[in-house]
């Protein structure tokens, strides 16, 4: 293997979080590599559908180093984010490796062997998972699903209404992206909400003020996961008023879940079937975290064995950007950087430690 292959560190992934724990790395005096499968570093953001705008404004979605451009009020587009991405990589003095998908990661002594699509080995005292989830949409079993004749994708494949034009759509989902997605469809196409609960929307303005500079400056957005789900206790909408506006004058439908797909139909569930022409599931995502499945640091699910994000298997492995992770912000642009701070000097002691005993 050559030099050029051994790394203090190779985080694996160069989106939002990927990036956060190379500048996080630096600044410990450690050497990573960050691999990317994609084209670019700028994480799965290139690929969510076209009209997608942050839910939080500009002054409350900067990463730890660099201030988000323009006005600090404005709620930034897809593409703005995209782009704000690509500079913060391009400051970082951090070797960022694109087109390179890992494959495996392998114990290997005190650290670790990863093994890229290209064939190539990379060695490191320290991995950082920060792969996301949105290469692994959660696909739920829906009854009837293999023989609908309709169209039926996950969001994730979703980007503007235009093909839908004039069609019957179910959106399936009570959170931002279905309610936000099912509402630009409505103005094209006949198009029903499909959701096991009712949607509780949270204003996105109280008393003039965008809801973050509440969060933040109330410190909320540092509190842990388990008070969160303690006094949220379930999926709240974010809402400038359109939504829930529209909801109640007809514009938008919702609808308690169906309960199976039928041919070219749903049969809701007071047992009317209904033709419909495309079901989009708005349903969430999993981490993609396959390559790890070899440490045996994931559970049956898939899902990674980790307290705050520092594994609970491998010294030496740590995740950024799993959803609650360490707080309340901890998958966003705002919170990365804080859980970043958080698992970095702990795998900082455990890469010089290893870097120690092997008399470097």
């Amino acid at each position: 293997m050559g030099q050029h292959d051994v790394f203090d560190v190779a985080v694996i992934g160069g989106g939002q979080s990927g990036l956060a724990a190379a500048r996080a790395l630096l600044a410990e005096g450690l050497r990573p590599v960050v691999l990317e499968a994609s084209d670019r570093p700028a994480g799965s953001w290139p690929r969510y559908y076209d009209s997608l705008t942050l839910f939080s404004p500009a002054r409350y979605s900067a990463m730890p180093g660099l201030p988000f451009p323009g006005d600090g009020d404005r709620y930034p587009h897809r593409n703005e984010v995209t782009a704000y991405l690509t500079r913060y990589a391009d400051l970082l003095d951090a070797e960022i490796r694109t087109h390179t998908r890992v494959e495996t990661v392998e114990a290997d002594g005190p650290g670790f062997t990863l093994r890229t699509s290209d064939g190539r080995r990379v060695a490191a005292a320290g991995v950082v998972a920060a792969t996301g989830a949105f290469g692994n949409p959660h696909l739920p079993d829906l009854p009837g699903a293999p023989d609908f004749t309709g169209e039926l994708l996950h969001v994730a494949d979703y980007r503007d209404p235009e093909p839908y034009a004039g069609r019957r759509v179910v959106v399936v989902g009570g959170g931002n992206s279905a309610v936000q997605i099912a509402h630009e469809l409505a103005h094209v196409a006949e198009v029903t909400l499909a959701s096991r609960n009712p949607i509780r929307f949270l204003p996105q303005i109280r008393e003039g003020r965008d809801l973050h500079h509440w969060l933040t400056t109330a410190g909320f957005d540092q509190l842990p996961p388990a008070w969160l789900a303690h006094v949220v206790g379930g999926t709240l909408v974010l809402d400038d008023g359109r939504y829930q506006n529209a909801l109640q004058n007809g514009h938008l439908e919702r609808r308690p879940m169906f309960t199976a797909l039928d041919g070219d139909a749903v049969i809701w569930a007071d047992g009317r079937r209904e033709k419909t022409d495309a079901v989009l599931l708005a349903t969430g995502y999993r981490p993609g975290l396959d390559c790890l499945r070899p440490l045996g640091a994931l559970d049956a699910d898939g899902a990674p064995l980790h307290s705050g994000g520092l594994s609970l298997t491998h010294p030496g492995l740590v995740y950024l950007g799993l959803e609650f992770q360490h707080s309340f912000a901890s998958n966003t642009l705002r919170g990365v950087g804080r859980d970043a701070a958080y698992v970095t000097p702990p795998l900082a002691a455990h890469v010089r430690g290893a870097a120690a005993a092997a008399g470097f």
